[in-house]
């Protein structure tokens, strides 16, 4: 006869959330067909819910006039609306400035550029805001393009983007969709594959601009994830010298399993409805004070609740990854905080053991956080990409 019931605490991923698993019940409450039942029911909850939401809303909504301001609240995703917002964004995007106006710097290489923006039209013919910062020095030793993180924008790595022109690497930036000066909703992402298949569209651009110079991908946190997936194609791999990744968004789990059961229903139901449990802004990401104020006041940087559709395109992409770690065969360079707590740095460990790739290295930052290119050691990192891409150029020739 078995005894009492143990509790064995689990976390999810790196997000430090708790998880009680139950031993000695799994009989008779996590069988298959206990979990089978469940997920049917919440799903059937769920789409009587949304069914009779929407007859509501019919129901009480139609008499008001299209253009009033209560409409306007009701309907928050009209395409008038996202249109102004886009059009909002993107003027703002320009004015982000992109060199140094004074001359007082101590290091003047940092304003040896030509600085420039530009729309680059991607999947679905969506306008994408990128930025380029090229050195005016006709020894132009290889380019950094710039895949941002989830919620923030390419106008945020212009100083790291200074650093590298007076190494004489010039430097590309692309705003995903929905993010930046870029088309869509803020903070809504209806595929990462899209945001992949941009990427590789915008190296091939960029590469047919300035041929023979050796191109680098490098991606933060989720565009870690959008630049490994995309490495992981053939003619990608054959156009990049390697890749940078940190903090790569690498086995994200959901914070409870049924989450992950119900997120690929919720997502073609209610794609853009935020949901605010996955809200993760309260987590620190730099330990530099300045850096934090800064981006949370970033009128670019969405700070709302993450849409349903965008996390379940996070968890797919994590997901895919995941699986195919021993089929990476891109020379890389993964840089993780140990004390990240929004992104697992294990995960990168996992992806560096597994990997076939013959060119590999990886620096984990004891007690540094997410955001390792706003943290205070930003320009010691930013040094650290430099040499590691200076090596892979010594080496390949």
């Amino acid at each position: 006869m078995e005894g009492a019931v143990h509790v064995e605490e689990l976390t999810s991923g790196a997000s430090g959330r708790i998880i009680p698993v139950f031993k000695n019940v799994r009989r008779s409450v996590f069988s298959s067909a206990s979990i089978r039942r469940a997920i049917i029911f919440v799903q059937s909850i769920f789409l009587w819910f949304i069914f009779h939401l929407r007859r509501c809303r019919q129901h009480h909504h139609r008499p008001s006039p299209p253009s009033s301001p209560s409409s306007k609240r009701k309907f928050p995703f009209r395409r008038r609306d996202v249109e102004e917002d886009v059009l909002r964004r993107r003027a703002l995007a320009e004015v982000i400035p992109m060199v140094k106006s004074s001359i007082d710097d101590d290091d003047d290489l940092t304003c040896q550029c030509r600085a420039a923006t530009c729309l680059f039209f991607g999947t679905g013919r969506n306008a994408l805001f990128c930025r380029s910062w090229i050195p005016i020095s006709d020894e132009i030793r290889g380019i950094l393009i710039i895949i941002h993180g989830l919620n923030e924008h390419s106008g945020r790595y212009a100083d790291f983007a200074r650093q590298l022109n007076s190494c004489n690497f010039g430097v590309y930036a692309m705003d995903w969709i929905g993010h930046g000066g870029s088309d869509g909703l803020h903070g809504y992402v209806p595929s990462l594959d899209h945001v992949v298949a941009d990427t590789g569209s915008f190296l091939e651009k960029i590469k047919s601009d300035h041929p023979g110079i050796p191109c680098f991908l490098y991606g933060h946190s989720t565009g870690g994830a959008v630049v490994l997936k995309a490495a992981s194609y053939p003619y990608i791999n054959e156009l990049v010298e390697g890749i940078i990744l940190t903090s790569p968004a690498l086995r994200v789990t959901p914070s409870h399993p049924i989450v992950g059961a119900v997120a690929p229903l919720f997502s073609l139901v209610a794609p853009k409805y935020q949901f605010k449990g996955a809200n993760k802004r309260g987590i620190p990401v730099s330990r530099d004070p300045a850096a934090l104020v800064a981006k949370y006041t970033d009128p670019l940087v969405y700070t709302g609740p993450m849409r349903i559709r965008t996390g379940h395109e996070i968890l797919r992409i994590s997901s895919h990854l995941t699986r195919n770690f021993k089929n990476v065969t891109v020379p890389f360079f993964v840089l993780h905080g140990t004390a990240d707590k929004v992104t697992d740095p294990l995960a990168s460990q996992d992806l560096y053991n597994q990997a076939a790739s013959k060119y590999k290295h990886i620096k984990l930052y004891d007690g540094f956080l997410h955001d390792l290119l706003f943290e205070p050691e930003r320009e010691e990192i930013g040094q650290d990409i430099i040499d590691w891409m200076e090596m892979k150029l010594s080496f390949h020739h």
